[in-house]
Formats: C-alpha cells, structure tokens, sequence
C-alpha cells in the first residue's frame, strides 16, 4: 500500500470518514447556533458575550473549527491532486492553504477563548 504524507488520514477509508463526521459537526454547530438565533431575537453584543462565555459553546465552536480545518484540508487536497498535476506547484498552493488554515484555528481559538 502506498502512503500518501500529505493527506489527512492514513487513507481513502479514514479521510472519508474524517469528512463524514466534520461534516456532521458543522452541520450540527450550524443549527445549534440558527435554533439559538430564532429563540434570541434582537440579539445583542453583551447576548453574544454571555452566550460565547459558556464553556460548552466555547469547547462545541473549538470542535466546530477543528472540523472545518479537517473538512477544508482533506478536500482542498483532493481538488489539487485532481486538477493540478505540476507536483511543485501544487505543492506550494498546499502550504499556503495549510498555512491560512491554521492563521484561521488560531484567530479563532485566541478570540474564542479572549471572552
């Protein structure tokens, strides 16, 4: 079997199943948060801060970025190695993506946790 270094998973199998469970965690953290909205109408700052401030919103919307970085990575990667077969190049578009990809868990993760 040939191991691939720049995927996600240890395979096929794995990376499909990481993008099946991202998938339900975003789908989920999005009603969570849509059924939040409808039952808070005229949402404030201070409703946002005191919602963010609970620790299980804190630790579901950390679980929420994680599966987006997962879900984002895997699938960017699958597109690259479809599309772009110039191993250098698709190489360099993969770092810059796996870069912006932590900027965006980090700045989330600091201004999640700044509350």
């Amino acid at each position: 079997m040939v191991k691939i270094a720049s995927t996600f998973g240890r395979s096929g199998t794995h990376d499909y199943i990481l993008l099946r469970a991202s998938a339900l965690i975003l789908a989920s953290y999005a009603v969570f948060l849509i059924a939040w909205l409808v039952c808070n109408p005229g949402v404030s700052y201070a409703d946002w801060v005191g919602f963010f401030g609970h620790i299980g919103v804190k630790i579901y919307t950390l679980l929420a970025l994680t599966g987006l970085l997962i879900h984002a990575w895997i699938g960017i990667w699958q597109v690259l190695t479809d599309y772009v077969k110039n191993s250098l190049l698709r190489g360099a578009i993969q770092y810059v993506v796996v870069i912006a990809l932590f900027v965006y868990w980090f700045t989330g993760l600091f201004v999640l946790w700044g509350v």
